[in-house]
C-alpha cells in the first residue's frame, strides 16, 4: 500500500464507526442519525476475533457483533501500522502475532474479517476448518472457484459462511422496508431496482482496488449487495443473470479498473436491475446516492439510503406509496438486527440472520454476471 494511502485508510479506521463506508473524509458525510452505539452486554454471549483489516468496514462489522452480544477479545493483522490503529480503538483486544494464534484459540468461536477481497474466501475455509464461524466483509468470494471450495468445505464443517451485505444488514431504511414488505404493504414484489454509486477518493485507495485480480471486478465487489437485496426482497431462492456489462469508461490510468457496471437479474420469486459506478461527485455530501425501489403489485417503496438531495437532512430516507397513501418514513430510529441474530445463529446453530444458501446465492450471481459482462470500449479519459 502506498504511504499516502495508508496513512488516509488510518485516519478513516479511527473515525469510523458502524454501518459507515470509507470515506475520503467525515466531513463529507451527512448523517441525521448517530451511529447505533455498541451495546455493552453484562454478560457477553460469545468471544470473538479478527483476522484481517484491510478495509475500514470491518469497525462496522465489529459493533454489529458486539451490539449482539459479542466480546472481542483479538486480532491480527500483518500490517503493523493498520493494527495499531485498529488496537487504539479495540484497546481491550489482544494483538496476536499470527493468524495461527487466532485460529489455535478455543475460546472463540466467529472470526470477522475486512482483508485483502481475494483473500476472504481462502481465509473463510481455513476459519471454518479450524471449527470457527466466519463473517466476512463484501465482496466475500472473488472468483466461482473459491464458491466452490467455500460451498465444499462450509457442507463438511457445517459452519457459518456469512457476509456482511451492510446496504442491507446496517441500513436502517432498508431493514425498515423488509418489515413492510413481510407486512404486505405494497403486495407481491414484482421487481428491484438498485443503484449503487461511489465516490472513487483516488487519493486514499490502496493499490489493490485498481486490480480486478484482487477485488474481483465491479459486479463481484459493489454489486453483491444489490444482488443480496434482489434475492431477499423478492423472496427468489433460484435465480440467473439475464445480461451484463462493466467498464473502465472514465479512468484509463488503471487499466485493470473498472469504473461503471449494470446487470438484469431473474428469480423465481421476481425479476431485478442493477446499476453500480465510481462516479459520485464531490459535490454530493456523502460518498453515494445509493437507491432501492422495490415494485410490488399494489405500491411500490423507494429508500434513499444515505442523502435525500436537496430535500431532508442525513439518510434513511423511506417513500411508501400504496392503495391508501404516499407516506415519508423517517427510519433514523431503527433498531439494526443482523449482530444479535447473527450471535444467536453462532450460539443456536440457526440461519436467522441469513440462510446460507442465500449468501452463495447472492455471491454466484454477482460472479456469474461479472464473468458473463459485455466489455464496455467508450473509455473517455
Amino acid at each position: 500500500m502506498k504511504e499516502e494511502n495508508r496513512r488516509q485508510f488510518i485516519r478513516q479506521s479511527v473515525t469510523a464507526t458502524a454501518g459507515l463506508m470509507a470515506l475520503p473524509t467525515l466531513a463529507n458525510t451527512v448523517s441525521r442519525a448517530k451511529p447505533t452505539p455498541a451495546k455493552t452486554w453484562d454478560n457477553p454471549r460469545l468471544k470473538f476475533s479478527v483476522i484481517g483489516i484491510n478495509h475500514s468496514h470491518i469497525y462496522g462489522q465489529v459493533e454489529a457483533v458486539i451490539r449482539g452480544g459479542g466480546q472481542l477479545v483479538s486480532f491480527y493483522s500483518k500490517e503493523a501500522d493498520l493494527a495499531a490503529a485498529f488496537a487504539k480503538r479495540y484497546p481491550q483486544a489482544k494483538q496476536a502475532a499470527s493468524e495461527k494464534e487466532v485460529l489455535d484459540d478455543q475460546s472463540t468461536q466467529l472470526i470477522l474479517s475486512s482483508i485483502i477481497p481475494d483473500q476472504r474466501g481462502p481465509l473463510g475455509v481455513r476459519v471454518m476448518e479450524a471449527g470457527k464461524d466466519y463473517m466476512v466483509d463484501k465482496p466475500g468470494i472473488t472468483s466461482l472457484d473459491q464458491l466452490a471450495e467455500v460451498r465444499r468445505v462450509q457442507k463438511k464443517t457445517k459452519r457459518i459462511f456469512s457476509i456482511m451485505f451492510s446496504e442491507r444488514f446496517e441500513n436502517k431504511a432498508t431493514v425498515k422496508a423488509g418489515d413492510l414488505v413481510k407486512e404486505g404493504a405494497i403486495g407481491k414484489v414484482v421487481q428491484t431496482i438498485g443503484l449503487g454509486p461511489h465516490r472513487i477518493s483516488l487519493m486514499s485507495r490502496p493499490d489493490w482496488f485498481f486490480d480486478r485480480k484482487r477485488y474481483g471486478g465491479i459486479i463481484c465487489d459493489i454489486a453483491s449487495h444489490q444482488c443480496d437485496q434482489f434475492l431477499f426482497f423478492t423472496g427468489s431462492t433460484k435465480a440467473e443473470v439475464v445480461a451484463s456489462q462493466t467498464g473502465n469508461v472514465h479512468f484509463a490510468k488503471y487499466p485493470d479498473f473498472e469504473d461503471f457496471g449494470d446487470l438484469m437479474v431473474r428469480g423465481d420469486g421476481g425479476t431485478g436491475y442493477i446499476r453500480v459506478d465510481w462516479f459520485t461527485p464531490d459535490g454530493l455530501k456523502t460518498w453515494g446516492d445509493g437507491r432501492l425501489t422495490i415494485l410490488g403489485t399494489d405500491g411500490y417503496i423507494e429508500i434513499r439510503k444515505n442523502i435525500d438531495i436537496a430535500g431532508r437532512e442525513g439518510g434513511n430516507h423511506l417513500f411508501l406509496v400504496n392503495q391508501k397513501e404516499t407516506r415519508y418514513i423517517d427510519c433514523s430510529q431503527m433498531d439494526l438486527p443482523f449482530g444479535k441474530l447473527l450471535v444467536d445463529d453462532v450460539i443456536n446453530r440457526t440461519e436467522t440472520a441469513m440462510p446460507q444458501e442465500h449468501c452463495f446465492l447472492a455471491t454466484e450471481l454477482a460472479l456469474k454476471a461479472q464473468q458473463k459482462a459485455y466489455k464496455l470500449n467508450f473509455n473517455k479519459a
